[in-house]
């Protein structure tokens, strides 16, 4: 934006919102500049508007003006979601926080996009309701963020996604026209699944600004269980002996011997460094039924090779146990400067094959990735640790990137199972939909955002 219609832009944003709601400082717009991956966009200006009217006044501006909109929560995306386009109006919804009902009768929540995910969790756990989708960022990252990417978690395995638990939306598109689908019900047959479009459309198709989510009955209990394995082969056959068994975990996670070596190195706990991977499973729901499900879950980890099988005791030895996964993301970046965290998910049934595959493909490239992940539905997260400056390492990253993609969707696969598509991805998205896939979201992607403003580049790459 040419800088006589930027201070126009700012002045009109100004009149619009209030003075406070609008930021244009070059301290201010470097804080707007990223997300959580390593790449940068320098915005126009970012407004903070505190109600569903000012962003449909800001979207009506913009779309007059054919300025480009990047609708933004905390920044915690790791796919390049949130990451500016120049020139552009970077939309922060995190002002819009509130949370507008806990309904018990019906089991819902109707809250704002800028609601904190773990805020949510603590209402409805007060209530003696249940929110399930808990990703890793839920202390800082949004509800409307992770309606944008249908954010999963660990709790992914048993209790599904986002995606599960929106019943409704509030939405303005790009016109400043303010759409409601969805509503109260569980079942809703009525017309398009509108609402189902709009999660996990990373702010391509609309605004969300009010969110309708299910809640269910709070477990009664969980219990949590670590085993180490001396092979990651037999820790990923493991994850298939306990599904197969009829057990359905809350949440079966894993991490490799990279991944334990960081965080033992990060938090001192005594983590072993004699096993190539941790397996961390947690169970819950009726107290009679869970000690005999970790009896299983301990005798299937033994039979396939566990050196040892952890039970924790109490709240505080489970809290220890996750401790180790949650610090997974600061504990890796003390290896290379530059994490690039993917998520390419395959069926469960195809773990082994995948992290088999990953590791031939570190190997292959010289490069150092570490794998954890909520394997129990498939999802790794395999990070390649690597140094941005370093022109030849971020090449052969890239080349590593490309075939973990590949070797996921031919194991019938997808390239993302939590994190979205935004801008890393995007050169790849047709290798899974093929060109007519990708062409029928362009139609519908240029059917709601005729102006084109919002949030380009994402998804399907270019501007």
């Amino acid at each position: 934006m040419k800088k006589g219609k930027n201070e126009k832009i700012v002045n009109n944003l100004r009149r619009l919102l209030g003075h406070g709601k609008v930021l244009s400082s070059p301290e201010d717009l470097f804080c707007y500049s990223y997300d959580g991956t390593f790449l940068y966009g320098a915005p126009a200006v970012v407004v903070r508007p505190a109600t569903t009217r000012e962003v449909a006044a800001v979207l009506k501006l913009a779309s007059a003006e054919g300025i480009p909109v990047v609708p933004r929560g905390a920044g915690t995306g790791l796919s390049g979601g949130a990451v500016p386009v120049e020139g552009s109006i970077v939309l922060d919804l995190t002002a819009m926080d509130r949370i507008l009902e806990i309904d018990t009768a019906d089991m819902l929540a109707v809250v704002e996009p800028g609601v904190v995910t773990a805020r949510l969790h603590r209402a409805a756990e007060s209530a003696g309701l249940f929110y399930p989708p808990d990703p890793s960022s839920s202390n800082v990252s949004t509800i409307g963020g992770n309606i944008a990417e249908c954010a999963g978690g660990p709790r992914g395995l048993k209790y599904g996604v986002t995606r599960d638990y929106v019943l409704g939306l509030e939405v303005v598109l790009a016109g400043g026209e303010v759409v409601v689908c969805g509503g109260r019900t569980v079942k809703n047959a009525s017309g398009y699944d509108l609402t189902g479009l709009f999660v996990g459309s990373e702010g391509t198709l609309g605004v969300v600004t009010r969110a309708v989510l299910r809640l269910i009955p709070r477990p009664e209990t969980r219990q949590t269980l670590r085993a180490d394995f001396k092979a990651i082969e037999q820790a990923a056959e493991a994850i298939t002996a306990v599904l197969g068994a009829g057990v359905v975990p809350s949440a079966l996670e894993i991490m490799d011997d990279v991944t334990i070596r960081c965080v033992e190195n990060y938090l001192r706990i005594g983590l072993p460094l004699d096993v190539e991977a941790i397996l961390l499973i947690e169970v819950d729901g009726p107290a009679a039924a869970l000690s005999e499900q970790a009896r299983l879950i301990a005798a299937l980890c033994e039979e396939h090779g566990a050196v040892r099988v952890r039970v924790a005791q109490t709240k505080e030895e489970e809290a220890e146990l996750w401790r180790a996964r949650k610090a997974v993301s600061p504990a890796v970046v003390q290896v290379k400067p530059t994490k690039i965290s993917e998520d390419a998910t395959v069926p469960r049934s195809r773990v082994p094959a995948l992290i088999r595959a990953i590791k031939e493909i570190a190997r292959k490239y010289r490069l150092t990735i570490a794998i954890f992940g909520h394997a129990g539905d498939g999802n790794l997260h395999p990070n390649l640790l690597v140094d941005k400056s370093d022109p030849d390492e971020m090449a052969r990253a890239e080349a590593a990137i490309e075939e973990i993609f590949k070797a996921a969707l031919a194991l019938g696969g997808t390239l993302s199972g939590e994190h979205g598509i935004g801008l890393l991805k995007a050169p790849f998205l047709e290798l899974e939909y093929g060109g007519p896939g990708v062409a029928t979201m362009r139609k519908i992607k240029e059917t709601l955002d005729p102006y084109g403003i919002l949030n380009p580049g994402k998804i399907f790459g270019g501007s």
